[in-house]
């Protein structure tokens, strides 16, 4: 098993998978680099090396009481990636992942990071206050941190129904998926699971977004029923100043998994621009 002990003696633990121009693959919330195993699989037959790692506190990594908050998981990544001389990277972050992504290149990418893509992510700002008064209500994100932190089991059994859009009629089912979610989200641990609700609605990555000079490819489904696109993707479009935004029809948040033909698909075409 591949760990890497962090400064503050932290076990992070990751996949490196292959040759050629690597891909780091940074997951969501309450999941772990297992979520990525459709576009690992995919990159890695297309001769790229696929990374993608546990954040603290989920999948295998340590179950630590601390650093909990987007400028530690970014600046985990960032030794990471100079543990693994990573350059030429192209880094790619799917909801919580994607505010990890811009963070990490906003404050430590600078000459090992050839582009990025948020997918489904969670930039600029989730949370409705009076800068984002279209946001999200803090209501919301108030009822996820009580079911996390007192109903955490049953209620990860039921959050995938609206990740993969799988409350919607006419929606076909997998059971497999919905098992999957659950396995990753219970390996991880409670504390780091609800501090991490604050992180990824209240952190504001406006700046971030805004001082990035590498492509960016923003990819967001219009049914995404966890992050909303017009209050995320639109925003995010707006703000970089290489942007590329994709929006995708009654795609849900967990498009990566339901749509992989079509995201990986265009992953690559960004990819190989």
């Amino acid at each position: 098993m591949s760990e890497l002990t962090l400064t503050d003696g932290t076990k992070i633990y990751y996949k490196d998978w292959g040759t050629g121009q690597p891909i780091v693959f940074h997951h969501g919330w309450p999941l772990s680099s297992d979520d990525w195993d459709l576009q690992m699989m995919f990159f890695l037959q297309q001769g790229y090396r696929v990374i993608a790692h546990d954040r603290r506190g989920h999948g295998r990594s340590a179950q630590v009481a601390t650093g909990h908050d987007m400028d530690t998981y970014a600046a985990d990544v960032a030794e990471l990636v100079a543990h693994l001389d990573l350059k030429d990277a192209i880094h790619v972050g799917h909801s919580t992942g994607g505010g990890e992504v811009i963070r990490y290149v906003a404050k430590h990418g600078k000459g090992r990071v050839a582009k990025a893509v948020l997918i489904s992510a969670v930039t600029p700002i989730m949370v409705q206050n009076e800068n984002n008064p279209d946001g999200v209500p803090i209501a919301v994100f108030d009822e996820i941190r009580e079911n996390t932190g007192k109903n955490r089991a049953q209620y990860f059994k039921d959050f995938p129904l609206p990740f993969f859009g799988y409350n919607r009629e006419g929606a076909k089912v997998s059971q497999g998926i919905m098992d999957n979610w659950w396995r990753q989200g219970m390996m991880g641990s409670i504390k780091a699971h609800y501090d991490c609700v604050k992180v990824f609605s209240e952190t504001d990555f406006t700046e971030d977004l805004k001082s990035v000079d590498v492509p960016v490819l923003i990819m967001h489904g219009e049914d995404d029923q966890i992050v909303p696109y017009t209050v995320t993707a639109l925003k995010a479009a707006k703000l970089v100043k290489n942007g590329k935004l994709i929006t995708y029809p009654g795609f849900p948040h967990g498009m990566p998994t339901t749509e992989a033909d079509t995201i990986n698909k265009d992953l690559l075409e960004f990819i190989r621009s």
